[in-house]
């Protein structure tokens, strides 16, 4: 196991606290104690690669914890590079925690905030600096937890041999280590509430249709979930392909000694041939990411929409949404922002919309070739999957809050809209990490865009708290939700027209169209 070594300190050290596997000593930073990379697994290398996580094994005397874990093996992010990463030793211990406290003191008993990133199931990290959590913890006056879990064909291609899901039971035993050992660092196991964005919102709509994640957590926040899950043919066809990339098969066997980082190049070389594939992996093609959550019947039994319309988790209460303009950021990212032919937009229809093109066209007679194609792709990938996930839960019995970000931001002259992950620095106020740049051009923060910042902070953290937000429950009478924009208001669901094209779809696991030799 790797140990990381002590960094220069912040401000000082802070007490020991013991967990379930021994002592750790973490940072006072201001007005918090912050510990960073405390494992919560054995490293999954060795015998334990492509294997459901083990348990951390023990350890003597007291562990700095000062220095986030390593990354697991990832993807490239944007410009071509990992995400950034703040004093991560190299390493393989991958699956560690972090946790951000007022009090390391074990009679605070207070709500607990656990994070989960995203990043198209292949990148991500706790350390990146656009997940600096101090500002919750500090506003909320609560604990947050961070953690990382494996990505990539390590945590969701489809392998023989190996559990499916791998990423979402690092996930489960995260969750298992907040219940076991959160109460020292004064957090109460009783008031856990999950939050992510894109895949980390698909990872809780997973993780609330699994038996192995019940009881963990009381609440859940789900930020832009993706509707996208593989069927297991067609999570085991791409694993062909995947494997096929570096002249293997998809099997334990195979892959076991293979070097991390050339499974990674193995996805990087598969996913712009995807979109060459439509044939074959119909809807999932365009998506170049070869990654998704598996229905596989055992780790997760079932689509999430259909686990919580049966009533699975009903008595988690939920906050669920998305941003307006959720594609923009695809778009602006390949360069086509604004370029969109009727064409391509056309084409886009066809593969998406649930009644057709005509229907589309119809609900939106002057919306341009440009505006069709940002809004079905938004409406399949993002917003409906969000929307129906609220509405699944409802028929199940359960209580849900619905969210729609149609704030834009201000990069690009405005024109990336209320993009994908624009929540995200306005959640954290990290304004200056990851994506920050991008969508605010490096300008210090607007006293709107500071003031949204904060409302996004004040509801997350009162939900966590009370399990109110400070806007009312859904309902499909009123569907009040709330616009989080420079004036924040509650008004029916905004997107109307899409909402009544999508009523009664049901998103089902996608399938594998046409099975073919794992060469692509």
């Amino acid at each position: 196991m790797t140990f990381p070594g002590p960094v220069e300190s912040v401000e000082s050290a802070g007490p020991a606290v013991r967990t379930v596997s021994g002592s750790v000593r973490g940072r006072r930073e201001g007005g918090l104690t912050v510990f960073r990379g405390i494992p919560f697994a054995e490293p999954p290398v060795g015998e334990g690669r492509f294997a459901a996580p083990r348990p951390a094994r023990a350890w003597d005397g007291v562990r700095e914890a000062y220095a986030f874990g390593p990354p697991p093996p990832q993807d490239l992010g944007i410009a071509g590079t990992t995400t950034g990463v703040v004093d991560a030793p190299e390493g393989d211990d991958w699956l560690t925690v972090n946790v951000w406290t007022p009090a390391a003191d074990p009679a605070a008993h207070r709500p607990v905030m656990v994070w989960i990133y995203g990043g198209a199931y292949k990148l991500g990290h706790a350390g990146s600096p656009g997940y600096d959590a101090r500002r919750i913890a500090e506003d909320g006056d609560l604990v947050v937890v961070t953690f990382n879990y494996r990505l990539g064909m390590e945590g969701f291609a489809r392998i023989e041999g190996a559990p499916a899901n791998r990423g979402l039971l690092d996930q489960v035993a995260a969750l298992e280590w907040v219940r076991d050992n959160i109460a020292a660092f004064g957090g109460d196991p009783d008031q856990v509430t999950v939050f992510g964005e894109s895949a980390g919102a698909g990872s809780i709509a997973s993780l609330l249709a699994m038996p192995r994640a019940s009881g963990l957590f009381r609440r859940a926040i789900a930020q832009s979930v993706p509707g996208t899950f593989f069927s297991d043919g067609l999570a085991r066809d791409v694993a062909a392909a995947l494997a096929a990339e570096i002249g293997l098969r998809p099997t334990v066997a195979d892959l076991a000694a293979v070097d991390p980082e050339r499974l990674v190049k193995a996805g990087q070389a598969l996913a712009p041939k995807m979109p060459g594939c439509v044939d074959r992996w119909g809807q999932a093609a365009p998506t170049v990411t070869p990654y998704s959550p598996v229905v596989d019947g055992d780790v997760l039994p079932v689509m999430p929409w259909q686990a919580l319309a049966a009533g699975a988790s009903r008595d988690v209460d939920l906050i669920v949404g998305h941003n307006r303009d959720e594609n923009r950021l695809f778009t602006a990212m390949a360069g086509k922002l604004g370029q969109i032919t009727d064409e391509r937009a056309s084409a886009a229809l066809g593969l998406y919309a649930p009644g057709g093109e005509a229907a589309y066209r119809a609900a939106y007679p002057d919306a341009s070739a440009n505006d069709l194609y940002e809004r079905v792709r938004t409406d399949w990938l993002f917003a409906m999957p969000s929307l129906h996930l609220a509405e699944a839960h409802l028929a199940g019995g359960g209580r849900a809050h619905v969210y729609e970000l149609t704030w834009p931001a201000p990069g690009n002259g405005g024109a990336l809209g209320a993009c994908h992950a624009l929540d995200l620095p306005l959640l954290f106020g990290t304004f200056r990490a990851d994506l920050g740049p991008l969508l605010f051009e490096g300008a210090e923060p607007s006293p709107e865009a500071l003031a949204l910042s904060s409302c996004f902070r004040a509801s997350w953290t009162s939900f966590a708290r009370t399990g109110d937000p400070g806007w009312p429950a859904y309902d499909t009478q009123r569907r009040l939700v709330r616009v989080l924009d420079a004036e924040p208001v509650v008004v029916p669901y905004p997107g109307e027209a899409s909402r009544r094209l999508w009523e009664g779809y049901e998103f089902a696991a996608l399938p594998l169209l046409e099975p073919q030799s794992p060469g692509v």
